[in-house]
């Protein structure tokens, strides 16, 4: 089975960035999906922190239609939410909750919805070609291999102070849950679900443009100290992850370089599969929108713990926070995971 992995599309995010709202970029992703049996949407298909459900929906359903009039009935979508829109999970979440002993998550399990329901609505708008549409959650096993995961829980596990991790090692305090006693899908849920359904909460009554609180707001940061860093920056951040560590929110890293910030995000990843006990060759993830490994990365830093080698799918997002233009920019709109019956995935671009 040919399978392609594509991620981050964020549908609905605002000022006009998510690519796939422009037609050629749509014709590039139509083209591809033609060309295999299976689409994987590895989470954060819809942007439902930036404003109202209804808003992400209407730009879905400019969308959507023309994506779907490519997945014919031979071709298998599946979904997997992340962590921009786990809302899409929200029934379904509810109804395990009332469901006395649900079975355990694991590492695939398939998720239903109902007619009405954000999910069901994502899933008739890729149906409307005669594709059949599933979802997993929190990842799907594509071979006996090759694991996927949108990769959010490795905001958990990474050091780099987002506003997620900061969240997560709050919310683990309290909750009494520590990193450490991390073993399942339910663990990560327990502390990183109130968070997301916060800022989906606090979206749903905005009015106008609303800024997402997580690493794209510390790259601004990075970004915007450059020219004030005799100012004090360096003293300030190591004064603050200090001060964050010392109240037991770490460990956290004050080096906030893209150099570590992606080095942080493969460390976390393998720490994930370690907790999950996901014992794979390859592991695909999202998430950090750092696609990967690029020539001239380092492939023992695409290699976890479990031996698992690990590739990102990048995003489809136009973000001038994290891509600065260039042709080469790990971080440019477009990138996809091809994978066949055997070999290694393979890391392309759409729109190259």
């Amino acid at each position: 089975m040919r399978t392609l992995v594509v991620s981050d599309l964020h549908i609905g995010a605002r000022d006009a960035r998510a690519r796939l709202e422009d037609p050629v970029a749509l014709g590039a992703l139509r083209a591809a999906a033609g060309r295999v049996d299976r689409l994987v949407l590895l989470g954060d298909v819809l942007e439902l922190r930036q404003g109202p459900l209804q808003d992400a929906l209407a730009a879905a359903s400019r969308v959507l239609p023309g994506l779907a009039e490519a997945l014919g009935p031979a071709l298998e979508v599946v979904i997997v939410p992340g962590n921009h829109d786990h809302a899409l999970l929200a029934g379904w979440v509810a109804r395990r909750a009332t469901a006395g002993s649900p079975p355990a998550l694991g590492l695939a399990a398939e998720v239903d919805w109902r007619d009405g329901e954000p999910l069901g609505a994502l899933a008739a708008a890729l149906g409307t070609g005669g594709a059949a549409v599933s979802a997993r959650y929190p990842g799907i096993w594509l071979r006996d291999d090759v694991y996927a995961t949108h990769g959010h829980y490795l905001d958990r596990h990474t050091t780099v102070p987002t506003f997620e991790r900061l969240g997560a090692g709050a919310a683990a305090r309290m909750l009494r849950r520590p990193l450490a006693e991390t073993a399942a899908a339910e663990d990560y849920e327990a502390v990183l679900g109130p968070i997301y359904a916060w800022i989906y909460a606090t979206a749903q009554s905005t009015s106008g443009e609303t800024r997402d609180a997580n690493s794209e707001r510390v790259w601004e940061i990075i970004r915007d100290a450059r020219g004030v860093r005799r100012l004090g920056w360096n003293a300030a951040v190591a004064g603050a992850t200090a001060a964050l560590n010392a109240a037991g929110l770490g460990p956290l890293s004050r080096d906030l370089s893209a150099v570590e910030f992606r080095r942080a995000g493969l460390l976390a990843l393998g720490d994930v599969l370690e907790s999950l006990a996901a014992a794979c060759t390859y592991a695909i993830f999202g998430h950090t929108h750092r696609a990967g490994p690029l020539p001239g990365d380092d492939p023992a830093e695409w290699r976890a713990r479990t031996g698992a080698r690990l590739f990102n799918s990048g995003s489809w997002l136009q973000d001038p926070t994290f891509n600065d233009g260039s042709p080469d920019s790990p971080y440019r709109p477009g990138f996809a995971i091809e994978l066949d019956e055997r070999g290694p995935p393979r890391l392309v671009n759409l729109l190259d």
